[in-house]
């Protein structure tokens, strides 16, 4: 079903009309002008990814509207997750790169380091406040130092899914599930099915994965009320108490006569929906994306699949997950066409479209607003995701942060496989990211 929301058209157009003619409200700096006229203007846009649904959605009836309502033309490439790095570096150094260009929030500070980047907050200051408020929850992912770089165009986090019937079986409450951490892994030891000393089915899965071992580790150590960094992000802070709490835990799932995981490094994260463990009651319990969710939800739908909140551990007051800001849109510092890239982001932020957007990609909505569309409230499962929005905690953004994220996996997976105990491994990992971070500042 599609949602149909009310267009506001007449103040987002009027913000674009603004951005275009380089026209100032009462109090703003003026943003960056364009050269020339608009009409006839190319603007190339690149968008991370290979989903074909988003492919037809943004260069089909996104694109059309766009260019009926300037008069501009979009040049639209989707460059693979794996390319898109590497041949933006390239673009740049040639003086190729696109005047718009999408990535994920973890890339955003090398960029602003490197000056790739042109900051969005002269132009977010001609919005309305409450259209700002409406999106509060994913801005600061986007932001380096406090300056908004990227603009998000969907919300990331991953919550637990589990299976009802697989409750009731074990004598547990569907309708109860675990709200700490501590009564997770109880619960799972309840849903855990063996044959002999293997394990069947895991009570729980968390991604083990390279980069989702990180990913884990994060949501964890949050939701133990630890961070990552410190508060200047300038180096490591989760080899604290709650570190090894975060890492202890992880690491258990899978160690021992007690364990109530299996298949540790496996990534199923990314299998196809009706291959998931939880659909080959494989596991009971297991993290998902929303997407991911919706897509399980949507192949299995005899099971009773249902998404608890975000968890805390015991003595903490909420729970964390990773997330926050999913893949945005930048604008190209040397682009000659900043006014009409802003045209296009800010269309792209408009109700309606971005309604359009997250529901043809069945992400989560970048606007608190989209809570009331048909799209979440025909989903209790994206009810829940929307609900815990809030909780969804970002990486930091700061310079060096990938190579830092990959440093601290490395160590994660040693902890994993028993070759460093929890301590061990985020002490050593903690010299080498601040040995990144150092050299990346």
């Amino acid at each position: 079903m599609k949602t149909h929301l009310p267009r506001r058209a007449p103040r987002w157009r009027s913000v674009a009309a603004l951005a275009l003619g380089g026209v100032l409200l009462a109090g703003c700096t003026s943003p960056p002008s364009d050269g020339g006229g608009i009409e006839g203007e190319t603007l190339t846009v690149w968008f991370p990814g290979t989903n074909q649904a988003e492919i037809d959605l943004v260069t089909g009836p996104i694109a059309e509207a766009f260019e009926e309502e300037t008069g501009a033309k979009l040049d639209v490439t989707f460059v693979d997750w794996g390319d898109l790095s590497t041949k933006l570096n390239a673009a740049f150094a040639a003086g190729t790169a696109p005047d718009v260009f999408g990535h994920g929030p973890a890339a955003i500070a090398d960029f602003v380091v490197n000056e790739r980047l042109e900051p969005l907050d002269d132009y977010l200051a001609e919005l309305e406040p409450a259209d700002v408020e409406d999106m509060a929850a994913a801005l600061p992912g986007g932001q380096v130092d406090g300056a908004q770089y990227l603009m998000p165009l969907s919300m990331q986090g991953s919550l637990i899914v589990y299976d009802a019937a697989d409750f009731t079986d074990a004598g547990l409450d569907p309708d109860a599930p675990p709200t700490t951490w501590e009564e997770v892994r109880a619960v799972a030891e309840d849903l855990t099915v063996r044959d002999g000393d293997t394990i069947t089915r895991s009570g729980l899965l968390m991604p083990s994965q390279a980069i989702g071992r990180q990913q884990t580790f994060a949501a964890l150590l949050g939701s133990a009320g630890g961070s990552q960094l410190n508060e200047e992000g300038t180096e490591a802070a989760f080899d604290s108490e709650q570190g090894v709490q975060a890492l202890e835990f992880f690491t258990e799932l899978f160690a021992g006569p007690d364990a109530v995981s299996a298949d540790l490094g496996a990534d199923y994260i990314n299998a196809p929906a009706a291959q998931q463990p939880i659909v080959l009651d494989t596991a009971a319990m297991m993290i998902q994306s929303a997407s991911g969710a919706n897509q399980i939800i949507a192949a299995a739908p005899e099971l009773d699949l249902r998404v608890m909140d975000a968890l805390p551990f015991e003595g903490q007051d909420a729970g964390s997950a990773l997330g926050g800001s999913g893949p945005g849109l930048m604008i190209n510092a040397d682009s000659e066409l900043k006014n009409l890239a802003w045209a296009f982001i800010s269309h792209l932020l408009e109700p309606e479209v971005s309604a359009e957007y997250t529901e043809g990609i069945g992400a989560v909505p970048v606007r608190a607003s989209a809570a009331e569309t048909a799209y979440v409230q025909d989903s209790p499962a994206l009810q829940v995701f929307m609900a815990n929005a809030s909780d969804f905690e970002p990486n930091p953004n700061v310079p060096g942060w990938v190579q830092a994220r990959d440093t601290l996996d490395k160590y994660l997976e040693q902890a994993l496989n028993g070759v460093l105990s929890a301590q061990e491994a985020l002490d050593q990992a903690a010299q080498e990211v601040d040995m990144v971070l150092e050299s990346s500042r």
